[in-house]
């Protein structure tokens, strides 16, 4: 698929966000000149940038991590299969921008929480899950049942943690998944799964992205058991972002030198001990990587340099007791365009349609997504203006979802909570959040406890809507 092809692809999902910015600066929250001029230049960075990332990953990242996956599981050694994926899972996820992010702004919150340490602890659950994961695709054993056990566990640690840490934790949920991490779990997966897929069924081929999303909660939650009061509450104000261009992208450029510096360091020791493939076909993948890399580079110093500032700005202003209403039909219609936008929703969407064999439309998994975030977006405008506890969507939301498990096939019950964990990705853990931050500062909640949470409720919307979607497309097979 030429490089043409994908800026016309992505244009149609990051052009709408521009318009309702622009709309909006031109009626109810007009924007600093500077901000504005930003925000315009860095949606065209986003856009080249998203292009040149999903081509990379198109013919590199999938690629190895496929291959990868199947080498792994045709050696037949159980102990290799666990302990490599184990440090796959950990290399990936510390390096992961978005990780950093996270722990950055917890640190924010809580000066005693360690950022290395919250790190560790993120990659460590997703390593562990990742295993896991894998070892439930070799043993065939029902994915449904792992969501089950493994949210019940949550739920029951969640209950000794304090408010703070739990957001913080759902959140590392959302941001483990990230643009780095989410195309490499997929492929890794689906490698796995096509060695020992039974009968062609497709069952297998998805649920480890929202299996692996647990890790880091529960792992989070943990540390917060462990760490108990740490001290009084940091009060919480949000890091002021250069505005200038060069030192923005310098920053980005060793970000994801990072994240991919250990993924072609896999891809060079699957290379040499498990693949041993053709000369062309490496020159192929590397170049993939290349392109990966340069556009990962241009989309985040694109939503650094335009987008965060931007929705800061924008939530400021609609936040204001007299915009509120404004402020929930701007979230809800936000919600749905911006999961539009993230890079592992296009990976994820195009795997679905790919393997289903065109059952499943991407169009169609689109449209679910963008209603099911509209809404969790909505609800955390609602919160901000309100002040309710997340309890109070996590616990009923999460009930349904796991409720759904019983009437929904099992690959759309996959792919849902793969969805939830691909829709809270880097356009979510930056535009949106800065947005919401920005509104609760402006309403005059506690952005600590108001704000954060929303990447949970972003991934959390999408287990409702794709099985919801499952159930109905199941119930029209046995009428057509």
């Amino acid at each position: 698929m030429s490089l043409i092809h994908k800026i016309k692809e992505t244009s149609l999902s990051v052009v709408p966000i521009m318009l309702l910015v622009i709309l909006l600066h031109f009626t109810a929250a007009p924007l600093d000149a500077t901000t504005f001029i930003h925000f315009l230049s860095g949606g065209v960075l986003t856009i080249i940038g998203l292009s040149l990332f999903l081509l990379g990953a198109d013919i590199g990242i999938l690629p190895i991590g496929e291959k990868g996956g199947a080498a792994l599981t045709s050696k037949k050694n159980m102990p290799l299969l666990l302990s490599v994926s184990f440090a796959i899972g950990f290399i990936i996820t510390f390096a992961e921008p978005d990780v950093q992010v996270l722990a950055h702004q917890v640190q924010l919150i809580n000066p005693a929480v360690n950022s290395l340490i919250l790190v560790t602890m993120i990659s460590t659950g997703v390593g562990f899950f990742v295993s896991l994961g894998l070892l439930r695709t070799v043993l065939n054993m029902p994915i449904k049942l792992f969501y089950l056990i493994f949210y019940i566990i949550l739920f029951v640690l969640a209950a000794f943690t304090s408010s703070d840490f739990l957001s913080v934790a759902f959140d590392a949920g959302g941001a483990t998944t990230g643009p780095m991490t989410v195309p490499f779990i997929l492929a890794l997966g689906m490698g796995v799964a096509a060695v020992h897929n039974r009968k062609g069924s497709h069952d297998n081929s998805f649920g480890l992205t929202g299996l692996v999303s647990i890790g880091p909660i529960i792992a989070v939650i943990v540390l917060g058991i462990i760490l108990g009061n740490t001290g009084p509450e940091a009060v919480y104000t949000t890091s002021e972002h250069s505005l200038e261009f060069r030192h923005i992208l310098v920053d980005e450029f060793w970000e994801v030198t990072k994240a991919l510096l250990p993924l072609a360091g896999l891809f060079v020791a699957f290379q040499v001990f498990l693949m041993k493939m053709p000369s062309k076909q490496i020159v192929r993948m590397a170049f993939g990587l290349i392109y990966s890399f340069i556009g990962l580079v241009l989309f985040l110093t694109g939503v650094n340099y335009g987008f965060i500032p931007a929705g800061t700005e924008l939530g400021a202003i609609l936040g204001l007791p007299e915009n509120q209403g404004i402020l929930l039909v701007t979230g809800a219609i936000m919600g749905a365009v911006v999961v539009c936008a993230e890079p592992a929703v296009w990976v994820l969407t195009r795997q679905v349609e790919h393997i289903s064999g065109g059952s499943i439309k991407r169009k169609t998994l689109l449209i679910a997504l963008a209603c099911g975030v509209s809404l969790s977006v909505l609800f955390s405008m609602l919160r901000v203006t309100h002040g309710f506890s997340i309890w109070y969507y996590l616990i009923p939301g999460y009930s349904i979802a796991l409720f759904l498990m019983i009437f929904c096939p099992t690959m759309y019950t996959a792919i849902a909570f793969d969805s939830g964990g691909v829709a809270s990705g880097p356009m979510t853990s930056t535009f949106i959040l800065s947005f919401t931050l920005g509104a609760s500062k402006a309403s005059g909640g506690n952005p600590v406890t108001d704000a954060f949470g929303v990447i949970a409720m972003v991934a959390m919307t999408p287990l409702i809507a794709i099985q919801i979607l499952g159930i109905l497309s199941t119930k029209r097979g046995k009428h057509s």
